[in-house]
């Protein structure tokens, strides 16, 4: 973070100085909520969570080097008091790192030394905010969310992480509801938008796409005017092959770039190819240039989201032969997102971070493509927050199962149970086996029972499902 005086901060959060704090002691260092974390000069916030109260941490995080910690109630350590409970701590934080985002990246004024990018969308944010950090990251000193931390919380913390020598701030921008992105925005105000597209996900606490369409859209309403100058102004960064997305130019002043494989697109794939690794090989267009890339990450629907990459690159300066360069030599940074393994003589894809419609078809044309010749194993758990279209969506995939010819499937959980429907329902052009397990102790198992050299096996379900420890399971067997 800038180097803030206390009095300074306990200015900018609305808090009282409290303990033994110094008013003209400096804040440095980062700003954590894990008393693990807390370096020499860092503020350390007390939150209380469902396992332990921050509070309870306080004065070990000063012993530490936590400069003063920030609290709801008084603490025996250096301490900035809010007037509240956790609601006003994390309200404190994020004027907090409004305040810092203004000084560094202020989207309106030229001369900001910090571009900030935001970046939303139904499935793909995480790895897209991973693919741009890395590719602009050759550019400059650049900040990025670690996983998907993309909240009120994870939200103000990373753009905390920002000092004077950041260059580029990329930030993941998600919702649960409408105006939850137009808040996050308003913390860290953005210059570039990207919306990646309008899904399923969440659907049953949106209500619908449309709904969905709105409360993303709320990213590029946030952008400032946009500029003819590149580099001036904001830019809204669209899918053109999403109509919902590309329909959003109509919400935003900004300078509108689309990407797609569409032919008016700005930023555009022809020639698209999956190599027998998996990984996605095209010829990007760009500013009348062409030139191949190929990438390293695994799935056919990776080349939109390097696109988007792309798109952002180019606006930040980047030359089309540095961005294909750097789109091939990105690797997966966050877990459990595509991340490919081999054991045995068995190709491992652990995708189980989390899943809606969009991103199991995702999903499960990967494993067609890396499948081949080779036998296909899905172990697949439920797609929750889908509401009223729920039953549907699971046998729809159950569907794609059999259309795709896997050879096993394995469903995990009740709640899954419609896509072992779906998949049985198409015994008539499907050859393959259904099983049904309880939990990802009995899939790990189903698997092993089953898997032989040259198999390959896809893992993909939502958060709650914890399907991650499958692949761990399938490789270190049951001492986990």
């Amino acid at each position: 973070m800038i180097a803030l005086t206390l009095d300074r901060i306990a200015e900018i959060t609305q808090t009282a100085i409290g303990g033994s704090a110094r008013p003209d002691a400096v804040i440095d260092g980062p700003v954590v909520i894990d008393s693990r974390q807390v370096e020499s000069g860092a503020l350390f916030v007390a939150l209380n969570g469902e396992r332990v109260d921050g509070h309870d941490f306080a004065e070990s995080a000063v012993a530490a080097g936590a400069v003063a910690v920030l609290v709801s109630r008084p603490v025996p350590a250096p301490h900035l008091l809010v007037d509240g409970a956790d609601d006003e701590v994390v309200a404190a934080l994020a004027r907090l790192a409004r305040y810092v985002a203004g000084e560094l990246g202020d989207p309106t004024r030229e001369d900001a030394t910090t571009r900030i990018v935001g970046v939303t969308g139904s499935s793909g944010k995480t790895t897209t905010k991973d693919l741009i950090a890395q590719v602009v990251g050759r550019m400059g000193d650049t900040v990025a969310p670690a996983g998907s931390f993309n909240n009120e919380i994870g939200h103000p913390l990373t753009v905390l992480r920002a000092d004077n020598d950041t260059r580029h701030l990329i930030l993941e921008v998600a919702a649960r509801g409408v105006g939850h992105i137009a808040h996050l925005c308003r913390v860290a105000p953005p210059r570039i938008g990207v919306v990646l597209n309008v899904g399923s996900a969440h659907m049953g606490e949106f209500g619908g796409r449309d709904a969905i369409a709105k409360a993303k859209g709320e990213l590029v309403e946030a952008l400032p005017a946009g500029s003819e100058r590149r580099g001036a102004g904001g830019v809204a960064v669209l899918n053109a092959d999403d109509p919902l997305v590309r329909a959003m130019a109509s919400r935003t002043g900004a300078r509108v770039v689309l990407y797609g494989t569409a032919e008016d697109a700005h930023v555009r794939a022809t020639d698209i190819t999956t190599q027998g690794s998996g990984a996605p090989a095209f010829t990007l267009h760009l500013n009348g240039r062409s030139t191949p890339v190929r990438l390293g990450l695994v799935g056919a629907h990776q080349v939109s989201n390097a696109l988007a990459t792309a798109a952002v690159a180019d606006e930040l300066g980047m030359d089309i032969e540095d961005i294909a360069a750097a789109l091939g030599a990105a690797t997966p940074v966050s877990r459990w997102r595509m991340e490919v393994t081999e054991h045995d003589g068995v190709t491992l894809v652990n995708d189980a971070y989390n899943a809606n419609p969009e991103s199991m078809r995702a999903a499960l044309t990967t494993l067609a493509s890396l499948a081949r010749e080779r036998r296909a194993i899905a172990v697949l758990a439920h797609m929750a927050e889908l509401g009223e279209e729920g039953d549907a969506e699971h046998e729809k995939i159950g569907e794609l199962v059999a259309d795709i010819g896997v050879d096993h499937l394995v469903v995990v959980g009740e709640a899954a149970d419609g896509i072992a429907v779906g998949a049985e329902r198409a015994a008539d052009r499907w050859s393959g086996e259904s099983i049904r397990v309880p939990d990802a102790e009995a899939a790990a198992e189903a698997v092993r029972e089953r898997m032989r050299t040259g198999d390959v096996v896809i893992v993909k379900g939502s958060r709650v499902a914890a399907l991650e420890r499958v692949i761990d399971l399938i490789t270190k067997g049951d001492d986990q």
